[in-house]
């Protein structure tokens, strides 16, 4: 019985704090992954020099930080035309996807999601982060609703009450 009433607590409190089961990363991994391909640029194979950018991307959209993200976005935006992998492109999507969810555009979020599932229609990591894109455009709808209801409220007893001093 304690173990429902706590997940009960828990899933009220992921409602109203966004909790999602996507990871976030620091900023100590961030300048890591940028050394990486400032090192990778000078020299390394082009497959390394890949790698490197695909981390420091991965690493940019999992960031706390608003600025790494559009950083981020834009570098897989830039990299999707060079990209010669079904798989490539796959992760690609998903790290925009993962992008845009970050920065609250969840309609593109969901849109790429999809694009991704279409190269990957099982994959497990694009059809968790599909759910989450549902379920934050979900609940976003209904706290909408009910601020548009309370709204609405406060007008019908503003006037109300207006009507009922007049009378």
């Amino acid at each position: 019985m304690d173990a429902k009433i706590g997940k009960f607590f828990d899933s009220i409190g992921d409602f109203f704090t966004g909790g999602d089961q996507i990871p976030w990363c620091d900023s100590d991994i961030v300048s890591g992954c940028e050394r990486e391909v400032a090192e990778a640029e000078k020299g390394s194979s082009d497959d390394l020099k890949s790698e490197c950018i695909m981390r420091f991307s991965w690493a940019l959209v999992h960031s706390r930080r608003p600025e790494d993200i559009q950083r981020g976005i834009a570098m897989l935006e830039a990299s999707l035309g060079g990209s010669s992998s079904p798989l490539q492109m796959r992760e690609k999507l998903y790290l925009l996807s993962v992008g845009y969810y970050r920065s609250g555009d969840f309609p593109r979020s969901r849109q790429l999601v999809d694009c991704c599932l279409e190269i990957a229609p099982d994959w497990r990591q694009a059809l968790t982060l599909k759910k989450t894109i549902e379920e934050k455009i979900t609940k976003d709808g209904v706290i909408g609703i009910g601020i548009a209801a309370t709204a609405v409220g406060v007008l019908v007893g503003g006037i109300a009450a207006a009507l009922a001093r007049k009378g």
